[in-house]
């Protein structure tokens, strides 16, 4: 699993596209919406306007043999008269809903599945419904659920299940609201393995308990992507009062290590951009299946354990993940229309809490690895989904998680930084979260704040040629790390025939590394074979360095790195680092059988996440 807003006493308006029911197929488009009242989410069944949940009670049971969630989902609702309440579902059996006072049976219905949104689920309400109650189960299939043997978790001896619910998995597991427009508090009782620890995004457990049932109370509204659940032989470490990291037992000491400077990035992040508004702010390291870095889920922050590299060298992840407390989680995406007003305020924030805890070069190496990254995303995509407003009608949300986003998004507010001031920008970001807290906003919301705050800023910075125009305005702030400087002397020298042995790497760090390896020419086999020996990059630990060198290894044809390439897809399941090395696979005939045979073995550990994209790199059939 980011953003800005604030200011004007008067409501807001949503901005929204031209009325498209849900499933109805739709372009990616880059012009300005039109302003207009609320509506509803193209990616939603669902009529908050007639009828909003704003509270959940989760009544369940997790079982592991038959891979199923089961039991009941109460919805509280605000309604002024509506005749039914539209909930979405995708792959659940729904076994009977009654209203609530009184326990009536509901004579509810279910819609034609659509393969991206599911089933819309239509209960008759009452004027005088005040919430339902919806029997269910999850499919073995449910795309947020992934259900772990014994063998793919670090402990070997228990099983596992853990959740991803953005951008609209929640309906896979719950009957809900899907749309970000849409918050609610929520309480749950799980039922689990009495060896196991179940937590879920709310005040949570730090041990296990003789019952194996838990109970949970979130009193913060989030959305519904928010929603999350885990359960496995987790052991807690604090790390302060109000901090800790969960995670498998032979991991947990690792990981409370490798993130110990966590609550320095709560107090920074704090005293930038206002009080942490959460309670506790927890972690947990997941199995190397989960598909992200990291997923913000509030008080449990999601995690992968390609973070952990033994020199706390990655731990800069958890900013971004920290950062969400703020944008998406505390200020959110009305749709994912506006997915950027998550990500690329987050990743600014990102690298502020970088820069002041370890110095402005470190974070402009972040600004320029991210710049790579993006002219790489640039490269791949077509030029409609490379502005930050999209249309995605008719389209998964999940398609729009590139780098742009992200790294365009950040960009964009470094170019109002620059122009404004840094101290009138941390200014307006502070009344931003404090304006819109526990808010879902919209992109045409940041424009008429934005404008309010700094009159004549859109036309300064050609505001719409970045929201809504393709790649990077000619405007754009490139980065420009000093740090980096000396990394691009060494890998030029090595290109123009320098031995491994010579270069000179004292002190470099896995930064120095990625930008050194993604900064060399091309090189033969055999210069590449020569870096490896000197430097062991296909044996590394780091799992960035290692992933720079494997999509080095596929464009120079270095065999040498292919074992290794086998090693690491089948051993974690990160997007991020599956979908270049497949694509760069797949690019070449005689690597594509190779490909897919990795795959054949890979796939089922994979989260549904990583699988849908995999499967259309590799055309798979399987």
């Amino acid at each position: 699993m980011k953003k800005l807003m604030t200011l004007l006493a008067l409501p807001l308006l949503f901005a929204c596209q031209p009325k498209e029911e849900p499933g109805q197929t739709a372009t990616s488009s880059t012009q300005p919406p039109a302003s207009t009242a609320p509506t509803r989410d193209p990616h939603s069944y669902s009529h908050p306007d007639e009828a909003r949940v704003e509270h959940l009670v989760l009544d369940i049971d997790v079982d592991f043999a038959k891979k199923e969630i089961r039991g009941t989902a109460t919805l509280n609702i605000k309604h002024a008269g509506a005749k039914s309440l539209v909930l979405d579902t995708r792959d659940l059996t729904i076994k009977k809903v009654t209203l609530q006072p009184g326990g009536a049976n509901a004579d509810f219905k279910l819609a034609k599945a659509d393969p991206i949104l599911g089933q819309a689920l239509e209960i008759p309400i009452n004027a005088d419904t005040t919430a339902v109650t919806v029997e269910y189960a999850t499919s073995p299939k449910a795309a947020a659920l992934q259900w772990l043997d014994p063998a793919q978790t670090a402990g070997k001896k228990h099983p596992f299940l853990l959740s991803q619910s953005q951008a609209i998995l929640a309906r896979t597991w719950v009957p809900i609201q899907d749309t970000p427009m849409v918050r609610i508090t929520y309480e749950a009782t799980v039922r689990v393995p009495k060896d196991l620890l179940a937590l879920m995004g709310a005040e949570n457990p730090q041990t296990k308990n003789d019952s194996g049932v838990y109970h949970f109370t979130m009193p913060q509204k989030i959305p519904s992507y928010l929603l999350v659940i885990s359960v496995g032989d987790i052991a807690f470490r604090p790390l302060s009062d109000n901090c800790g990291v969960y995670a498998e037992v032979p991991v947990v000491d690792k990981a409370a290590n490798e993130f110990v400077d966590t609550p320095k990035m709560i107090a920074t992040a704090s005293e930038l951009y206002g009080p942490y508004r959460w309670g506790r702010y927890d972690m947990l390291v997941l199995p190397p299946s989960f598909p992200y870095g990291g997923m913000e889920n509030p008080r449990l922050t999601f995690l992968t354990p390609t973070m952990i590299a033994g020199d706390r060298s990655l731990v800069s992840l958890i900013g971004h993940v920290l950062a969400h407390s703020w944008s998406g989680n505390l200020v959110t995406n009305a749709t994912w229309n506006d997915f950027w007003l998550n990500e690329g305020v987050t990743t600014y924030i990102e690298r502020r809490i970088s820069e002041k805890l370890y110095g402005k070069d470190f974070a402009e190496m972040q600004w320029t690895l991210g710049y790579s990254d993006l002219k790489d995303e640039f490269a791949r995509l077509p030029a409609g989904d490379t502005a930050l407003y999209i249309n995605w009608a008719g389209r998964d949300p999940d398609e729009g998680a590139t780098q742009v986003p992200y790294e365009k998004g950040s960009m964009f507010l470094r170019l109002i930084e620059n122009t404004v001031g840094r101290e009138a920008f941390d200014k307006f970001l502070r009344g931003y979260f404090d304006h819109f807290a526990f808010q879902s906003i919209t992109t045409d919301q940041f424009r008429e704040y934005l404008r309010a705050q700094f009159p004549g800023i859109e036309e300064k910075v050609n505001a719409k040629a970045w929201l809504y125009g393709p790649g990077l305005p000619s405007n754009a702030p490139l980065p420009h790390a000093e740090g980096f400087v000396k990394v691009e002397e060494q890998a030029k020298a090595y290109g123009g025939g320098t031995a491994a042995s010579s270069l000179k790497t004292d002190d470099w760090k896995s930064y120095h590394w990625v930008h050194f390896i993604e900064s060399l020419p091309s090189l033969t086999p055999e210069r590449m074979a020569e870096l490896d020996a000197r430097f062991h990059f296909s044996d590394s630990g780091n799992a960035e360095v290692l992933s720079a060198w494997l999509n080095k290894s596929i464009d120079a044809r270095y065999k040498g790195a292919y074992p290794a390439i086998e090693r690491f897809l089948t051993s974690m399941g990160r997007r991020k680092f599956l979908r270049p090395i497949y694509t760069k696979l797949a690019a070449h005939p005689e690597d594509l059988e190779f490909a897919k045979k990795i795959y054949a073995k890979a796939r089922p550990g994979y989260h549904s996440v990583s699988q849908a994209t995999i499967d259309e790199i590799l055309k798979w059939k399987g």
